[in-house]
């Protein structure tokens, strides 16, 4: 079979006119976003449907989530932070896939046809000893579409009494969580502080820290403590609390935070002797500031995760499996409303993820 490297390699050769319908072309909907910008940069439209090569599945869409991924790619925060390449416009976005697998290509396993699959978001081009990253709808065209062609390597059955629109939240905000749990080494007895844990990587962490055995404080809104609580956390915090004047310092074996901005002082403050402190975002802002003394003389650990480790997506199927998750669903929206979706999330009053549901070709 292809290796992932080269199948995306074939998928950049193919360029800008990859969407564009030629006579003769089997047609898909999608949503193309044209460049960087608002939502007025995403534009609903017949593109053409791609036919898989070697090593590649082409998976019909039934569900997408939206993330916080899809947004920042979208309005170019990522551009000069260290993310690997520019971003291919003209794209179609979409991280998150729940699918049926309707094609596959030369040296693909054809008992994969008609399966309901995950498509792992995250994708190691050279392997799992690299650190280096391709990421499906944002290095090349993603889920927001009627169908999408994948490394066949990346695409992974589920048996699972979910909705697709539950499984369709799960590969980002879920694989991203648990590989930050993975780094950090949590297990039982040990207590969590996660941040925005209102979001979909918060509800994924808490949940999975909860599934480890661990105690979890979450720190949300008041108005989405209930919830929180309802999915497992043992506490909640409001963002406005005094952190280290509720918990105490050194009350905390691991800080799960995507929020970042102002603060860090006082989340490394509440880290006992030893503790980690791990995140995989920074949507309240990237610049911050902390006293590095906290650092050094309590031994703490700083743990950065983009790329995620081999065991976390077969992992997060098996629990799919088992029944041990639930993934908290804000809302489901035909395709068409992705704009609207994806303003709604920008306003932060939901708990966990949206999922966009494309037109039944």
């Amino acid at each position: 079979m292809a290796t992932v490297d080269e199948v995306i390699r074939r998928q950049a050769r193919r360029g800008a006119g990859r969407l564009d319908l030629r006579p003769g072309d089997r047609a898909m909907l999608a949503v193309v976003t044209r460049g960087n910008g608002g939502t007025e940069r995403l534009e609903l439209r017949e593109v053409r449907r791609p036919q898989p090569d070697e090593g590649e599945a082409l998976v019909r869409v039934l569900a997408a989530g939206v993330n916080a991924t899809d947004v920042n790619t979208r309005v170019g925060w990522y551009e000069g932070g260290g993310w690997s390449s520019p971003t291919p416009f003209p794209l179609i976005q979409g991280t998150d896939c729940c699918g049926l697998v309707e094609e596959t290509g030369r040296g693909v396993d054809a008992g994969l046809a008609g399966r309901r699959v995950l498509v792992r978001s995250c994708m190691r081009p050279h392997g799992f000893d690299s650190r280096e990253t391709v990421w499906l709808g944002s290095d090349f065209d993603g889920a927001f579409a009627q169908y999408v062609l994948v490394p066949a390597s990346e695409v992974f059955p589920v048996r699972s009494g979910l909705s697709d629109s539950e499984l369709g939240i799960v590969p980002c905000s879920f694989g991203t969580a648990e590989n930050m749990l993975m780094r950090a080494d949590v297990s039982a007895g040990h207590h969590v502080l996660v941040t925005g844990a209102s979001g979909g990587v918060g509800t994924a962490a808490l949940q999975l820290a909860r599934l480890r055995g661990a105690e979890v404080t979450a720190v949300t809104s008041r108005a989405k403590a209930p919830r929180l609580l309802e999915l497992g956390a043992t506490r909640t915090l409001d963002r406005d609390d005094d952190v280290i004047a509720v918990l105490g310092e050194q009350s905390v074996d691991v800080v799960v935070d995507n929020v970042s901005g102002t603060g860090l002082d006082e989340l490394l403050a509440v880290l006992r002797i030893g503790g980690r402190y791990v995140t995989s975002g920074a949507a309240a802002g990237p610049d911050v500031a902390f006293d590095k003394r906290t650092l050094y003389l309590r031994d703490l650990m700083l743990i950065g995760c983009t790329a995620w480790d081999e065991p976390v997506f077969p992992t997060l199927v098996a629990r799919l499996e088992r029944g041990e998750l639930e993934p908290p669903l804000a809302g489901a929206y035909p395709l068409e409303r992705m704009a609207d979706v994806q303003r709604e999330f920008l306003e932060n009053r939901h708990v966990g993820s949206f999922a966009l549901l494309p037109p039944v070709p």
